[in-house]
């Protein structure tokens, strides 16, 4: 393998991954908490749909992330006040969120854009593009150093590198703030949390919205810069990709970023590597690599991730104690 196909291979894994990470971390944030969210799916769908179908209208992909980011909101808040102030199942909230994510945005899509449920393409200030970073086009034509530096590191949007920054922004809240011991605790023993004196519901409530701004940020991804528009059901299950990776790296910023890294990698070899021929075997169909990464998903959780104890108060309503 040379290394122009290595160069393809990795700038491909990162493009991939971004959506997964910022999916992982959303994950995180609200399973820390004590707040399983299996609707990252949806979020992130219906944050697709709206970004891409602003940006259509008003010609911008700012405005677009910004109507993402709302949707997202909102379909995290549905799920924090069915999950925390209801207390009903979080799962079941989570699948509910799925759902009517895929159906209103079929329905939305139909209505406004008559594209079978697609928004128009995107073009110019519409789409976020890739950016150079300084000193990319010098250092291009040094050896192996330059070329890294040019295809994999630089060329990629702004949602990227914010994607990448969240990681470290993401360990030094939960492990240098008082907001993070908090949210820490509130998914371990919440009791003890409300012992002295600090309301469980509100910082759940402030996990899910962080929750929801980083389903936000994914979803405008998949549709305003990794992709030129809307289509339906875009995301393809990358929402409960994100959560096996967030189980793989048991439940810490900094593998799971190592772990998106990895479902992105499989996902990109599972592009590159079509119609592949092997000799005595023939010809790997089509429908083998696309299935590859989900394949391979579920032979890493099953085989190699050990045992991953998920926080002791996941998936349970507090009931404060009279």
């Amino acid at each position: 393998m040379d290394l122009d196909i290595v160069l393809q291979l990795a700038d491909s894994t990162i493009r991939l991954a971004t959506p997964l990470l910022l999916a992982c971390l959303a994950g995180l944030y609200s399973e820390r908490s004590g707040v399983f969210d299996i609707g990252l799916e949806g979020k992130m769908l219906i944050a697709a749909f709206f970004a891409a179908a602003t940006a259509a209208v008003t010609g911008s992909a700012w405005t677009g992330l910004a109507a993402g980011l709302a949707a997202s909101l909102v379909f995290s808040m549905l799920h924090a006040v069915a999950s925390i102030t209801f207390r009903g199942n979080q799962l079941i909230s989570g699948v509910a969120i799925n759902f009517l994510a895929v159906g209103m945005t079929a329905l939305l899509g139909h209505t406004w854009f008559r594209q079978g449920g697609q928004t128009p393409q995107l073009v110019g200030a519409a789409r976020f593009h890739a950016i150079d970073l300084p000193g990319a086009a010098a250092l291009a034509d040094v050896p192996v150093i330059g070329p890294i530096y040019a295809e994999v590191i630089s060329g990629h949007s702004v949602l990227v590198y914010i994607a990448f920054l969240t990681v470290p922004l993401t360990w030094w809240v939960l492990y240098r703030t008082r907001f993070g011991l908090r949210l820490r605790a509130v998914g371990e023993n919440p009791a003890a949390v409300d012992t002295a004196g600090i309301s469980v519901p509100l910082l759940r409530y402030q996990a899910l919205v962080i929750t929801g701004i980083l389903c936000g940020i994914a979803g405008a991804y998949l549709s305003t810069s990794m992709n030129a528009g809307f289509v339906r059901e875009m995301t393809a299950g990358k929402g409960f990709i994100a959560l096996a990776a967030l189980i793989f790296a048991k439940w810490r910023p900094w593998p799971a970023l190592f772990a998106t890294l990895l479902f992105g990698l499989l996902e990109a070899v599972g592009i590159r590597f079509q119609n592949v021929e092997i000799a005595g075997i023939g010809t790997i169909p089509v429908q083998f690599m696309q299935a590859l990464p989900y394949i391979l998903t579920v032979v890493i959780l099953a085989g190699f991730v050990g045992k991953a104890v998920p926080p002791r108060a996941g998936g349970e309503p507090y009931v404060k104690e009279e």
